[in-house]
């Protein structure tokens, strides 16, 4: 319900803990009063931004989740709007713009600016987080940093993740797909592309030797 206003955003642990978050395991959480101390708001974060709220009302000490739904009316809204304002803060103060949110991606992303020094540009309006690199002087791509639906690669998920699509030679592409970790080229000519999921299955520094190759390739 409240995705949006953490899209394209990823949180800062160090502000997290500014505000007054508690880490627990793998999740930032954090525990405060809304509508004059009439619920006790609490609001998660796990290591990827990903938000969760839940609300105890305070007289019956039971979760109220009526907010969650698609119930209308205005003390719901009410809820909604406290909720919202303090998600907006926190947004405001704990998070930074990113269009990418996975540590490996940004890595790949820091290590092509200063191998090759190659931003990503981001060429369709209708998708704002797919970007692409190409070289210089051949003006060919030699990679691409998209964001689709699980489900694209043949999963039973529509989970969103990030992938990178990479170049390589057509003779090997049989022998690539047979590792773990890498899928047919998403969006890509598939017999000298593939994908890899951006979720560390396949190392940091397994990819920065591949981009180096997808590189070489696209010189041609």
């Amino acid at each position: 319900m409240f995705e949006d206003i953490f899209s394209r955003k990823k949180l800062i642990p160090a502000k997290l803990m500014q505000y007054g978050f508690q880490r627990i395991n793998e999740t930032y959480s954090f525990t405060t009063e809304i509508l004059n101390g009439a619920f006790i708001l609490t609001i998660a974060f796990d290591e990827q931004s990903k938000a969760d709220t839940s609300l105890i009302e305070k007289d019956t000490d039971e979760e109220y989740v009526l907010y969650k739904t698609s119930a209308q009316g205005s003390f719901i809204g009410e809820i909604r709007a406290a909720i919202t304002e303090i998600l907006e803060d926190i947004a405001n103060k704990c998070f930074k713009v990113s269009i990418f949110k996975q540590d490996q991606t940004l890595h790949l992303i820091d290590y092509v600016a200063s191998m090759y020094g190659d931003e990503l540009e981001f060429l369709w309006q209708k998708f704002p987080d797919n970007g692409v690199w190409r070289r210089k002087d051949t003006n060919k791509w030699y990679g691409a940093i998209l964001t689709i639906g699980k489900n694209k690669l043949g999963f039973d998920s529509s989970e969103i993740v990030e992938i990178i699509d990479l170049r390589t030679p057509p003779e090997t592409i049989n022998d690539r797909l047979k590792q773990n970790g890498f899928y047919p080229g998403w969006h890509m000519n598939k017999k000298n592309w593939f994908t890899v999921i951006l979720d560390g299955s396949v190392s940091t520094e397994n990819l920065y030797q591949l981009i180096q190759e997808s590189y070489k390739l696209a010189i041609k």
